[in-house]
């Protein structure tokens, strides 16, 4: 049986320190996927060092919902792959994809994933992202969500919101088939975290979810996570 063709898309906005190596590294593991980045409005140079490693180059307004949504609009693949450029990707993540799409229920998924850190808080957020995935359907944009073409149009694509977007996607797919989480992890760096705080950032996101979980609405949400930010 013939594997679908994937179109990896990848959102970028000023990751002029890897971008390069990064697309390169998809190559490596993607060689047959029509590779699309979607700029958002760089001011370091980026799509210029992309250019050379992607199959098609936009540029969009800034916000991942619209860019992402801007590259499935023009990829030619029947399945999509939304990473991000600060992820390793598992070295059999293509076989692993094909061989959940075999499934006809399945409508998409994702990784695991891993920070490549020691430390005690990147390993319980590792473990409690893993866990939520499976329990509340909640994948985020590091767990490099991957669906059918025909399941991301007949969910209208990325919902345009401030934030939680790849939630709201993973969450909608699960309601036109199955979502699975498959078992190779994606290593993801812990930038943010580190930047930030990573206690701080382990408790905004913790509370975020949590909120999102029994219901609060995005916009309300958004404001939380503006708040909590400001407080630090």
């Amino acid at each position: 049986m013939r594997a679908p063709s994937l179109s990896v898309i990848v959102p970028v906005l000023n990751e002029s320190e890897l971008v390069s190596p990064f697309l390169e590294h998809v190559r490596t593991i993607a060689p047959q996927a029509e590779l699309i980045v979607v700029d958002g409005g760089s001011s370091d140079g980026t799509p210029d060092l992309a250019a050379g490693f992607c199959d098609r180059l936009l540029r969009t307004q800034r916000g991942r919902a619209k860019q992402m949504n801007a590259g499935a609009a023009s990829a030619l693949g029947e399945v999509f792959w939304f990473l991000h450029v600060d992820s390793q990707l598992p070295r059999d993540a293509i076989e692993a994809i094909e061989r959940c799409l075999t499934n006809p229920e399945i409508a998409g998924g994702c990784f695991r994933l891993e920070m490549p850190r020691r430390e005690l808080t990147y390993r319980v957020t590792d473990a409690l992202g893993n866990f939520g995935v499976d329990l509340f359907r909640i994948a985020l944009g590091d767990h490099g969500i991957f669906c059918r073409r025909s399941a991301f149009d007949k969910i209208g694509g990325y919902p345009d919101v401030p934030i939680l977007e790849d939630a709201e996607l993973y969450r909608n797919l699960g309601k036109v088939g199955d979502v699975k989480q498959l078992k190779p992890a994606i290593r993801t760096s812990a930038r943010s975290f580190e930047r930030v705080g990573r206690y701080r950032t382990t408790t905004t996101y913790a509370a975020i979810l949590a909120l999102y979980v029994v219901g609060v609405p995005i916009p309300l949400l958004h404001k939380v996570y503006l708040r909590l930010h400001r407080r630090g």
